[in-house]
């Protein structure tokens, strides 16, 4: 495994920083906009999010007997909150979307223990199919933003944002490819430094962000008024903590495959019981839920170097972005398909992560076949076409609606249902440990 020093650590840490930040301030921007939040709430709404994106990365780095994983993993905002947190704040009011966000926190906190008991529903054919679709249904967003982001603009998919797109893949790539020693560990910071500086030499680069941020802001609790709890809304974002949990397992599993490490049941509890924290506390500070973002896996991947002192330098740089939001300001200024060209590349990695786990799989079994190829075209199925599910109610919309859940429901069950209990407690335990043990030679 390759180590680096402080400095070195610090770039990198930026690099995952830069890879996860336009999905961080996504959800607020979004929701923010929704419910009509004026520019001075908007200003705190992403400062105080990006603050808590690197709280709530602290959480899950500092493992101690009481919560945190200890894995690499970067938090952000959970973007499946989206629309129901945009149903709830327009129906009710933004003090009961946050009273929901509490409650959904405090949920997974008591439930960590007895959730973490689904890691024996995970052998290697289950995880490699959940880890493939993790990437392949991210591919379309990183896609999207290659386009310019707004697929419904005009300039979407012109000569330009395509260019500046994959001029960044290949920088990455050359750098990936070319570069010697750490410089090739950073190539995605790399491609898009140079990437942006190309966009800036083209006039694409607007400095309004820069010129319009404070200078610094503090988190306040309560900042939009004392939590309001609703049984209805309170249960849908249960719903949605449970849709993150099933996620987050899966991005667990697909970074211990990395590190060479086994995710013990305690792992799982410890991870999730962080999680839960990190919504808390996102319920307080009027900022969102949180939950481990997959697109950093490919990044660990990429660079090579699976500690976690860059990790802490990241959520660091995270919490002082939310302290300085013209600082933070300048992480906007890059150009949606520079950044959808980096993305590209990460996801992909994630998915090729998960095929290296199911080339290890037994495919002489027909069971197996089944188990892969029916829950990848449900997971890819549903990501595609979300609203397939419309005519069902508005709660198991929200469970059905993600991808990522499906499959792993669909791998999970099918996969009971062909081997049954016995076979899946010993023989592909002992199988997980084999196929941990290839992918390491």
């Amino acid at each position: 495994m390759k180590k680096a020093n402080n400095s070195q650590a610090a770039l990198l840490g930026l690099q995952h920083l830069l890879a996860m930040y336009s999905g961080a301030v996504a959800v607020p921007l979004l929701i923010g906009t929704a419910l009509g939040f004026n520019t001075e709430q908007m200003t705190y709404l992403v400062s105080i999010d990006i603050f808590m994106c690197g709280l709530a990365t602290l959480l899950q780095l500092m493992r101690n007997r009481y919560f945190g994983i200890g894995l690499p993993v970067v938090l952000g905002c959970a973007i499946q909150a989206v629309e129901p947190l945009k149903m709830i704040g327009s129906q009710f009011t933004i003090q009961t979307m946050y009273g929901a966000i509490i409650v959904a926190g405090i949920f997974v906190c008591l439930v960590s223990g007895q959730f973490s008991k689904v890691k024996r529903l995970f052998p290697p054919v289950v995880t490699g199919t959940l880890i493939t679709v993790i990437g392949l249904t991210l591919i379309p967003i990183a896609v999207q933003n290659i386009g310019g982001g707004n697929a419904s603009a005009k300039d979407f998919g012109s000569l330009t944002n395509i260019s500046l797109g994959f001029v960044t893949v290949i920088l990455i790539l050359a750098i990936q490819v070319f570069a010697k020693g750490f410089l090739s560990s950073i190539a995605v910071l790399l491609g898009l430094v140079s990437g942006s500086l190309v966009a800036a030499a083209l006039g694409l680069v607007s400095l309004a962000p820069l010129h319009e941020a404070p200078w610094f802001h503090v988190p306040q609790p309560f900042y939009f008024g004392v939590p309001h709890f609703e049984w209805s809304s309170s249960v849908t974002m249960i719903i949605i903590a449970l849709v993150s949990m099933v996620e987050s397992t899966g991005v667990y599993f697909a970074l211990g495959d990395i590190l060479n490490k086994k995710i013990t049941e305690k792992d799982l509890k410890l991870g999730y019981r962080a999680e839960g924290m990190a919504v808390i506390l996102g319920g307080i500070f009027n900022t969102f839920p949180y939950t481990t973002f997959s697109q950093n896996v490919g990044l660990l991947e990429l660079s090579g170097i699976k500690t976690k002192r860059p990790i802490y330098w990241s959520a660091g740089l995270l919490m002082l972005l939310g302290l300085l939001p013209k600082a933070g300001a300048l992480a906007t200024m890059i150009p949606t398909p520079v950044l959808g060209g980096a993305m590209l590349v990460m996801f992909a990695m994630i998915s090729v992560q998960g095929i290296r786990i199911l080339a290890s799989v037994d495919f002489t079994d027909q069971r197996n076949i089944l188990v892969v190829a029916v829950s990848i075209g449900l997971g890819l199925g549903v990501s595609i076409y979300p609203n397939i599910f419309q005519n069902l109610p508005r709660t198991v919309q929200l469970f059905l609606g993600n991808g990522i859940v499906v499959a792993s429901l669909s791998s999970v069950l099918l996969n009971l249902a062909f081997k049954g209990r016995e076979g899946l407690a010993k023989k592909d335990i002992k199988q997980q440990v084999r196929v941990l043990e290839e992918v390491d030679k």
